[in-house]
């Protein structure tokens, strides 16, 4: 860390104070931020992990009734029920305590209409669960994205304090005590030589002119 550099005298000292109070209440600022980040976090957590069980779930359904239309329809039913057109998606963001994270997802439908694709009943279940499975793993894709964002701000603020606390702020208080203690050795200085100089007119041991 950079040496504190400090002018001599009362201004010295004065600037010394102000920044040991900024450093103070930056430091109480960060250790708020650094609380609801923690809130929020416990909440973004709670729903990846209720999201990764809906994915699980989904995932495995979806994977039945593939099974399922495989069986009874063959890869040729598989091709056919194939929407033939990528699917579009979009984040929702939001901003807190300084970090951007998705809060939600949302994707357009597929251009190719089943209804018009001649596979059997298996088939359209099958894809209406590989539909729902894709909802979800996007919904858990952006918990997870914002937990990851979020954790990694707790992280930053967190190191931010710890030099404050640890560092940056002891060092202040140190540079202050020792410009305290020489300014009052600089006017216990200025006080002998005014008596010095009222009572003797001169300093003990200095030569008349």
């Amino acid at each position: 860390m950079a040496e504190i550099r400090i002018p001599p005298g009362r201004a010295g000292r004065l600037r010394l104070r102000r920044r040991l109070e900024v450093a103070e209440r930056g430091a109480a600022l960060l250790d708020q931020k650094l609380r609801a980040l923690q809130q929020e976090e416990h909440q973004l957590a709670a729903r990846a992990e209720a999201s990764g069980r809906d994915w699980a779930r989904s995932a495995a359904a979806a994977e039945d009734w593939l099974l399922r239309a495989v069986l009874l329809g063959g890869q040729g039913g598989l091709r056919l029920a194939d929407p033939g057109s990528p699917v579009d998606v979009s984040l929702h963001w939001t901003a807190s305590m300084g970090v951007r994270y998705p809060v939600g997802v949302s994707r357009t439908p597929p251009s190719h209409e089943r209804t018009s694709v001649p596979c059997g009943p298996a088939m359209i279940e099958a894809a209406e669960a590989h539909d729902t499975a894709l909802d979800v793993a996007l919904r858990h894709a952006a918990d997870r994205t914002a937990l990851r964002l979020v954790r990694a701000e707790i992280a930053t603020t967190r190191q931010r304090v710890r030099m404050l606390r640890r560092h940056w702020i002891p060092k202040l208080r140190t540079a202050l005590i020792a410009a305290d203690f020489a300014l009052e050795e600089q006017e216990r200085s200025e006080v002998l030589l005014r008596r010095w100089a009222r009572d003797e007119g001169r300093p003990p041991g200095s030569e008349p002119s």
